[in-house]
């Protein structure tokens, strides 16, 4: 299986901040933020890992994480020409995959469960990993009916469930097949959503409910909530 960290977006949330730099790269407590997720995927088992980001500040993470020599991983990078939406950005990884299996996540995204296992018995369709959250409307939300996910609805304003959607996803190459029929939403992006609802149509969606901490680290609140819950997790000698 090989990995994709999507690092694109404007950060437009997290302005002034992000005026001169791409958020991914921002602290999250004391690491960059991108070395989240990257090690979410190594400690994954992954050593074969794509970064994707924007075209402003590209040069930035090769400067910060080089070849991967660093972490026991081969480094791999590739241009977002223009913010086309999570399906998009996955998209540009196609020809990385070499019709692998691939595990996406967001970098803007921390984790505190390890899922090695998860990903090491992945062998096809798709994993979702899912959150208990008081604040589901923020997210995308899984119904759950039985022991089976039938429908994601994105920041619905009543959600069916506290199942909030992490940016943690696994997908066989079809993948790649799912996204070439998407059409743009209504904000002109390719969603995720709609990668992840065919394959609940499939009937080929599987799902993990986590149990430690997870935060996504794209506005000054959930920045600032991320860097705390580290710090107390890190004391503790529970995170990275």
């Amino acid at each position: 299986m090989k990995g994709v960290i999507l690092a694109g977006g404007t950060g437009s949330r997290l302005y002034p901040l992000t005026k001169v730099t791409n958020k991914h790269l921002l602290p999250v407590y004391d690491k960059p933020m991108i070395y989240y997720p990257l090690h979410t995927l190594i400690d994954a088992g992954l050593n074969d890992i794509m970064i994707v980001s924007g075209r402003g500040h590209a040069g930035h993470f090769l400067e910060l994480l080089g070849s991967g020599s660093e972490f026991d991983v081969h480094l791999t990078y590739e241009i977002q020409e223009e913010a086309g939406g999570i399906a998009q950005a996955l998209g540009l990884a196609e020809d990385f995959t070499d019709d692998d299996n691939v595990a996406v996540i967001l970098g803007d995204n921390v984790f505190q469960d390890n899922v090695h296992d998860a990903v090491q018995s992945f062998e096809s369709g798709s994993r979702i990993f899912l959150k208990d959250v008081p604040d589901a409307s923020r997210f995308g939300v899984a119904e759950i009916k039985g022991n089976h996910i039938v429908s994601i609805e994105e920041k619905p304003t009543e959600p069916r469930s506290n199942y909030a959607v992490t940016g943690l996803y696994l997908y066989d190459n079809d993948v790649f097949d799912i996204i070439r029929t998407l059409k743009p939403s209504g904000r002109g992006e390719l969603e995720i959503t709609d990668v992840n609802n065919e394959y609940i149509r499939q009937g080929a969606m599987s799902y993990s409910v986590l149990e430690g901490f997870w935060s996504d680290a794209g506005t000054f609140e959930s920045l600032l909530r991320a860097g705390m819950m580290v710090a107390r997790y890190r004391k503790n000698k529970m995170m990275i």
